[in-house]
Parts: structure tokens; C-alpha cells; sequence
């Protein structure tokens, strides 16, 4: 997915965000902070974590009328240490004190899931797996949390229903079985994928074009005698209840890809502070 921090999606989730916050006005800024007062204020890490979603502070700004001043000292995919500065600002109190929480709760929960995803990375590290994100997100953010998974190392697997097409069970038993329905989803032209859960299920996705095979709640162990099974007649995908501890075997089983949902759904946030001081 391309890195566009400023595609109308995220534009609109980072509207509805200062919407929610600031409502009718920040009624405390208005009655004890002057108008026209001026300040700066630095966002540095208090945790040791891969950073992303620093660029959406541009865009947070802008929505409340600018700064004077936006210096960015690191980038999403930066790791980042306690007491690193990420970004300095400077420009009216009232519009910094705003802002604050916003522009400190996207990044404190995008870096907390390309943190995650950066250990997920690093545990398949020198195999030819790739780990991938799914669509296991918070509603109505997830352009960004796959964002940060992309800059925590991690490939993005289908944004939505639109864009691949994975046949799971449930299709399966709606379509009439495997072949129906990949012999109906074949011809569409987008990339298809098709759960199997059955030796027999395996064979008929193989015996009707099937080239990517999604194989889910294996153990380590089950996938690594599918995985020789299959032979490289198609590629393969481990997913359910894929974890840290467990994705290096899935990995050395010969998984051509594993999917984990606790890269979005599991992250903790990580820790960012705010400081302001008066110009």
C-alpha cells in the first residue's frame, strides 16, 4: 500500500477526530490562555519503540488554521529511544493546546502497532516468509494502522473485500464447494486465495487452478507436513491464532506468508509526551 498520509480516507478519520475533541471549542485554553499567545512545544518518546504516524501532524495543523513553525526530526519506521525528540512546533498556544491530544493518540497507537509488527518481522527474519497484517482493525482507521504496519516491516495483505479475493469457508458452503467457487472467481482477474481445511479440500482447490492456499489453525508441525504435501504447487499462507512465540516455526515450516490480526487488534499503545512552553 503506497504511503499516502494524506488520502481523502485519512483525511476525513483525522476531521472526526478533532471534531470529537474539540467539539464546540477547548473551553479550558479559551478561558485561561490569552489570545494571541504564542509557544512552542516538542513531542519526544518515553518508550523505546518503532515510530509512525508523525505525518499526520502536518495535516492535524493545517485543519485548525497552521503554525508558524513544524520541524519533523524523524519519519515513520524510525526507531526511536526514551527522551528522543520527534518533532518541534511552534505557533499560537490555543492551536497547540488542541491539537495535542489528537495528533498524541494517533501516534501513540500507530506506533504501538508498528512496533508490534516490527517484532513480527524480526522473528521471521533470514526466511522467505513474510509476515502479513489483515483486515482485523479499528473501524474507520484502518488506512492508517496499515500504514504502520507497512513501517513497523510488515507486508499488507487486501484492505478490504474489493481488492483480492479470499475464498473462506463460509463462501465455500455458500458457493456449493471449493470448485464452485473458485471456478466462479477464477475469470475475475483479482488475486484469489482459498481456504482448506480438508486433505480433500486441498486436492480439489489444486485439481481447479488454485495457486494460493490459505491453511488455518495448524500447528507448527501440521503446517510443516501440508507445506511438504502441497510441494510448491501453490504458495501458502498460515493464519489462526499465529502468535510471537510461534511465528518463527511457522516460518521454518516453509509458510510462504503468516497472517497475524494481533498486529492491529493486540498492539499496546506506546508512550509519547507533549511539552509547551511560551514563546
Amino acid at each position: 500500500m503506497r504511503s499516502d498520509w494524506r488520502h481523502p480516507e485519512i483525511v476525513n478519520a483525522v476531521e472526526r477526530a478533532l471534531a470529537e475533541d474539540i467539539g464546540s471549542g477547548d473551553i479550558t485554553t479559551q478561558l485561561t490562555v490569552a489570545a494571541g499567545r504564542r509557544a512552542r512545544g516538542k513531542f519526544f518518546a518515553r518508550d523505546t519503540m518503532v515510530l509512525a504516524g508523525i505525518e499526520l501532524l502536518p495535516l492535524i495543523y493545517e485543519l485548525r488554521g497552521g503554525v508558524d513553525q513544524l520541524t519533523l526530526h524523524a519519519a515513520s519506521g524510525d526507531h526511536c529511544g526514551p527522551g528522543q525528540v520527534i518533532a518541534e512546533v511552534e505557533g499560537l498556544a490555543a492551536t497547540l493546546l488542541e491539537c495535542e491530544r489528537t495528533a498524541l493518540n494517533f501516534m501513540q497507537r500507530l506506533s504501538g502497532v508498528a512496533t508490534l509488527a516490527s517484532r513480527f518481522a524480526a522473528e521471521v527474519a533470514h526466511t522467505r516468509c513474510q509476515v502479513l497484517d489483515t483486515r482485523k482493525t479499528t473501524p474507520g482507521l484502518r488506512r492508517v494502522e496499515k500504514l504502520a504496519s507497512a513501517a513497523g516491516g510488515v507486508t499488507n495483505h487486501r484492505m478490504g473485500l474489493f481488492d483480492a479475493i479470499l475464498i473462506k469457508n463460509n463462501h465455500i458452503a455458500a458457493a456449493g464447494g471449493v470448485r464452485a467457487a473458485l471456478e466462479a472467481s477464477l475469470p475475475h482477474g483479482l488475486p484469489v486465495e482459498i481456504e482448506v481445511r480438508t486433505r480433500e479440500e486441498l486436492d480439489e482447490a489444486l485439481a481447479n487452478g488454485a495457486t494460493r492456499l490459505l491453511l488455518d489453525n495448524l500447528s507448527p508441525a501440521e503446517a510443516r507436513e501440508w507445506i511438504a504435501y502441497i510441494a510448491g504447487r501453490a504458495s501458502c499462507e498460515i493464519s489462526g491464532g499465529v502468535t510471537l512465540a510461534t511465528v518463527r516455526a511457522y516460518a521454518e515450516a516453509g509458510a510462504d506468508f503468516v497472517s497475524s490480526g494481533a498486529i492491529t487488534h493486540s498492539a499496546v499503545s506506546m508512550d509519547l509526551n507533549f511539552r509547551l512552553e511560551l514563546l
